[in-house]
């Protein structure tokens, strides 16, 4: 066993605000108060009440004791009555984006504007609503930022476009009519062959469109409506905007990243780069790079502990497994060489391996960091899911799921999926006991109740399944 501190890169970003776009605190406290539901995304733009509004950075933000609303337009107006404009007495500035009957977007047009508007600054990082029409007498906030207009293509391809074949599948009768978890959800997916994130609404089986990539993805994440994406050739992890459906950050990187597993806890993402023999961590709230742990070996199959305070991955070149501990000064420790494994799980101070080619699971104890056993499982195991004690074992080769009880250490229960053969993967949809089952070339996937352990839907789908980011539908900006 080997213990070593991994050397922390950390990045200091002297970036003035308004190319940060980080709203002064009092103003994000005076908008939470009056609208707790608030989003305010990391570029500045600011939802309530499905009404968007831009901020203003002044060219000096006074430091005020007791931040008031100095004036708005029209006159006399409180926040909750959403207002066109909004000056703060620091004079902060809040435009209101206007929908016209002609679906254009714009802001206020004022004969004589506020003075805190023209000499107001727009984020210079701000992805701004497509198409936004900035009146003349005000262009100056602009500055430096570029606005799309309508005309411009962006990542959305009609779904003719896809590049995927049709799969015809026969599903059996459904054993429950819908599956309530899965309305208003769209499924986003990648697969090994197309350069297209493919964009799915839940009870459809094929795709409406797709958006699309400059190369074929390697890994796709999600962040609340956020897309993480990582492409094979690329030296760079894209950021997308659900809501705008076009890149809002970019990530580079001297080599490719490859693997993201996403921190909710923390609000963290954590991306590989095996050449590079670096796991870099990102900042969720700001989108800003945060730090490079470098690490031992090329890191794959990389796991984050439900607890957030550990990461576990595999050396791609000697099959060595290691640990990081996020908690202590990103200590890293040695488990042993373990070969093919194709997923990792962590329960009751215990690591799981499933090693795909000996189609068993080895059980490490983490506190002396020795195999206890080895479980036989079905043939192929490509996947795994710890939900409670129950940790979910998924056999491509015969397309079944085996329950194993992590305080015993005993599978409990075998599921046989309606699916054919070669599922892949399983998929968690976030704050619900449910899960979904795909294959790389399977026609259909299953929806699973984890709590009792039962397929409670198979469905067709037209394209095979690399992977898959389930979320809700979101409304979008630009049209």
């Amino acid at each position: 066993m080997k213990k070593v501190l991994i050397i922390v890169c950390i990045f200091v970003l002297n970036i003035l605000s308004v190319s940060a776009a980080t709203l002064p605190e009092n103003v994000v406290n005076y908008i939470k108060q009056e609208f707790p539901s608030a989003e305010i995304r990391f570029d500045g733009l600011i939802t309530v009440n499905n009404t968007l509004y831009l901020p203003l950075f002044p060219a000096k933000c006074n430091n005020i004791e007791i931040l008031e609303i100095k004036k708005t337009a029209p006159d006399n107006k409180k926040l909750k009555d959403l207002p066109d404009i909004v000056v703060f007495n620091n004079d902060f500035v809040l435009l209101r984006v206007i929908e016209q009957d002609n679906g254009k977007r714009t802001v206020l047009y004022q004969n004589t504007p506020f003075l805190e508007v023209k000499t107001g600054l727009l984020p210079q990082d701000m992805l701004v609503p497509k198409g936004l029409i900035i009146p003349a007498n005000i262009k100056t906030i602009i500055g430096g930022l570029r606005i799309a207009t309508e005309e411009e293509k962006g990542l959305k391809i009609h779904s003719d476009l896809v590049e995927e074949k049709p799969i015809n599948v026969t599903v059996k009768n459904d054993i429950v009519s819908t599956v309530n978890q899965l309305k208003n959800k769209v499924f986003y997916i990648i697969t090994c062959k197309s350069k297209n994130i493919h964009v799915m609404p839940s009870d459809k089986s094929k795709p409406e469109y797709a958006l699309s990539m400059p190369s074929v993805p390697i890994d796709l994440k999600s962040y609340k409506n956020f897309l993480l994406i990582t492409a094979f050739g690329l030296n760079e992890l894209n950021v997308i905007s659900i809501a705008d459906e076009a890149v809002i950050k970019t990530f580079e990187f001297n080599t490719q990243p490859e693997e993201i597993v996403i921190d909710k806890i923390h609000d963290l993402a954590y991306v590989t780069t095996p050449d590079a023999s670096a796991i870099y961590v990102i900042d969720l709230k700001t989108m800003t790079l945060k730090q490079k742990l470098n690490v031992n070996g090329r890191c794959s199959k990389l796991y984050l502990t439900n607890d957030a305070e550990m990461l576990i991955y595999v050396d791609k070149n000697t099959n060595d497994v290691w640990v990081v501990e996020l908690f202590d000064e990103y200590l890293i420790k040695e488990v042993g060489i373990f070969p093919n494994v194709s997923s990792i799980a962590y329960s009751e101070n215990k690591i799981y391996l499933a090693s795909r080619t000996k189609n068993k699971i080895a059980i490490v104890d983490y506190v002396t960091l020795t195999e206890i056993g080895e479980i036989e499982v079905s043939e192929k195991p490509a996947d795994m899911l710890l939900y409670y004690a129950n940790l979910y074992i998924l056999g491509a080769n015969n397309s079944v799921l085996q329950v194993l009880n992590t305080q015993t250490d005993k599978i409990t229960t075998t599921i046989n999926l309606n699916t054919g053969v070669f599922a892949t993967s399983i998929y968690k949809l976030d704050n619900t006991n449910i899960a979904v089952i795909t294959g790389a070339r399977a026609g259909k996937y299953s929806v699973l109740n984890l709590d009792k352990k039962q397929v409670i839907k198979t469905l067709p789908i037209d394209i095979p399944v690399s992977k898959i980011v389930i979320l809700n539908k979101v409304k979008k900006i630009s049209k």
